[in-house]
């Protein structure tokens, strides 16, 4: 009598310093549930514990891109297939109240039932790479302009003969010459305010820095990853770097154009009830993805006769301009997906 090996599912509750695991068999009943520590020891542990039932078909993992990461990337080097899992109904929750042990299984039989189907991201190259850069630019950026409306606020505060002096001057005119205020021992109004613009200056002048030096590094990073879609007319080194961090370093997991639309936000949701058929706004998706592809429809309205003429014809035919820009992102979705760099052979037809 011959024993068939039993299939087996895995489910993943993630947090900071300790996984939750489940194993199901082929149907789906539960094998058992175990806590892992996250290290790469404990990495090792949980995927010995789960082989250790059957063979490994699918892990669901909640929080790949966050606590899951590297036990994703650790699955992901021994040949695992992983699923992004989202976080468990919030009313089922209300019902039957929440633990560690009741998520991971939850996270196993959405992985096993189809409805965690979304392959998780490699984050193992150039895209992550660029993720990363992304996160430092992005504060230096906002400390940067808080850095200059704290400036805008004290020269319209500031004494008189100081005022005067700052008061016509652009932003970049102001940061030069505060940034040049001597430091004096006096502690009057005026020097005080002085020594307090010429700190927020050369503060705001730094973080610029900072985002040039890191601009020039995702810049060579999407050269060398995606030349293709930054050639694009209206792509730059941030719009391009935005939408490859939204495909990930394995864009082969998206299978169509549709599937990349709804990744971004830009496909309609059917929103259809009786005799009434109609189609709602998706504000769902990647968000700085979605960003992007309006920045290209937006620059490509200021240059290119194409969309100039799409957009007046949209018009003509009742529709707002809002509403004519939310048509052209889909269709520059479909463009960006036709360039991302992934291979042929993995997609299906859409």
């Amino acid at each position: 009598m011959t024993t068939i090996a039993r299939s087996i599912t895995g489910g993943v509750d993630t947090h900071l310093d300790v996984h939750v695991a489940a194993a199901l068999d082929e149907r789906g009943a539960l094998l058992g549930v175990e806590s892992f520590s996250t290290t790469a020891s404990g990495y090792r542990d949980l995927l010995a514990w789960l082989e250790a039932f059957g063979t490994l078909e699918l892990v669901g993992v909640e929080g790949t891109g966050s606590y899951g990461a590297g036990l994703t990337r650790h699955l992901h080097r021994q040949g695992v297939s992983v699923v992004e899992v989202d976080r468990p109904n919030r009313q089922r929750r209300r019902r039957t109240g929440k633990s560690d042990p009741l998520d991971a299984v939850a996270a196993a039989r959405a992985a096993q039932g189809g409805d965690a189907n979304g392959w998780a991201k490699t984050r193992d190259g150039n895209v992550e790479a660029m993720r990363v850069l992304r996160v430092a630019r992005s504060s230096a950026r906002s400390s940067r302009t808080r850095a200059i409306n704290q400036m805008r606020s004290l020269v319209s505060t500031a004494p008189e003969e100081l005022r005067s002096e700052l008061r016509d001057l652009s932003i970049y005119q102001v940061l030069r010459l505060a940034s040049a205020f001597r430091h004096t021992p006096k502690t009057d109004v005026t020097t005080v305010t002085k020594l307090t613009l010429r700190t927020l200056a050369r503060r705001a002048l730094a973080l610029e820095e900072e985002v040039k030096e890191i601009d020039r590094l995702l810049k060579t990073l999407v050269a060398e990853t995606a030349p293709e879609l930054n050639a694009i007319n209206g792509v730059g080194t941030d719009v391009a770097s935005a939408l490859l961090v939204a495909a990930g370093d394995n864009p082969e997991r998206l299978k169509n154009e549709a599937t990349f639309a709804k990744l971004c936000g830009v496909s309609p949701l059917d929103a259809s009830s009786g005799k009434n058929e109609r189609h709602r706004l998706n504000r769902g998706g990647d968000r700085q993805a979605n960003s992007a592809l309006w920045h290209i429809v937006f620059t490509r309205m200021v240059c290119d006769p194409r969309t100039q003429d799409y957009i007046e014809r949209r018009m003509k035919e009742g529709r707002t301009k809002k509403e004519a820009i939310r048509c052209l992102k889909r269709y520059v979705a479909r463009e960006v997906f036709a360039q991302l760099p992934r291979s042929e052979l993995t997609l299906d037809s859409p």
